[in-house]
């Protein structure tokens, strides 16, 4: 089985303080989006990014790397714990930034990304099954990788399993998940079973209906 855990280069985020008197929505209007800052030896603090930059290493680090966020020239070590979304536009409208000790050891779900073909399910055994999407880790914030891909391609009967514990983790990063937890099978292809409605001879129907009809010919004229 071969397994990446992928950990992207820290990127750092440009930041202006912004004042809670300010208006939201006249921050989007300027393409920034409002923000803010809290947590390790930092104080609850307002800010706004540019929403172009944000996108992109929202896409590159997610919510399980590390980035930076430089607020007017002091630099601040954070990971980004929540992003709140437009429900029509799926356009990001505020963001929190969590500030980290990367000195310290963290706990972070991290999202697996599954590549390869399972033999299994391309032979038509079966379809594979994602049992786990997600696995709990422990580590420094600068060892946390943005995702593990997982290959199903080991997956070749209907008899093998991926485990959590067969993950290969980077140096330093512990898993918290259950090692026996199952993350990806092939169940078997359900035998489907149609009944054939047996044929109807309309030849058999016809000659039937005209007997009836004879027959009711007859009576008529016996009476």
């Amino acid at each position: 089985m071969i397994f990446c855990a992928k950990i992207p280069p820290m990127k750092t985020l440009i930041a202006t303080k912004r004042s809670k008197a300010d208006k939201l929505e006249d921050v989007r209007a300027k393409g920034m989006i409002p923000a803010v800052v809290y947590g390790a030896s930092v104080e609850n603090t307002p800010i706004s990014v540019s929403s172009i930059d944000f996108i992109k290493a929202f896409k590159e680090a997610g919510e399980s790397s590390t980035l930076v966020v430089d607020i007017e020239g002091k630099k601040v070590d954070v990971l980004i714990h929540d992003v709140q979304f437009d429900p029509v536009k799926s356009f990001p409208l505020h963001a929190d930034f969590l500030a980290v000790d990367m000195n310290k050891p963290i706990e972070v779900s991290i999202e697996l990304e599954f590549t390869g073909v399972s033999q299994a399910e391309k032979s038509g055994l079966g379809s594979l099954m994602k049992v786990l999407h997600e696995v709990e880790i422990k580590g420094l914030p600068k060892d946390l990788p943005h995702t593990i891909a997982v290959d199903i391609s080991s997956l070749e009967t209907l008899a093998d399993q991926i485990h959590a514990k067969d993950i290969v983790l980077p140096a330093g990063i512990t898993l918290l998940t259950d090692g026996m937890e199952v993350v990806a099978l092939v169940a078997p292809a359900k035998a489907e079973k149609e009944e054939e409605a047996a044929p109807v001879d309309l030849s058999a129907i016809e000659v039937e209906k005209k007997g009836k009809k004879e027959e009711e010919g007859a009576g008529e004229e016996a009476k």
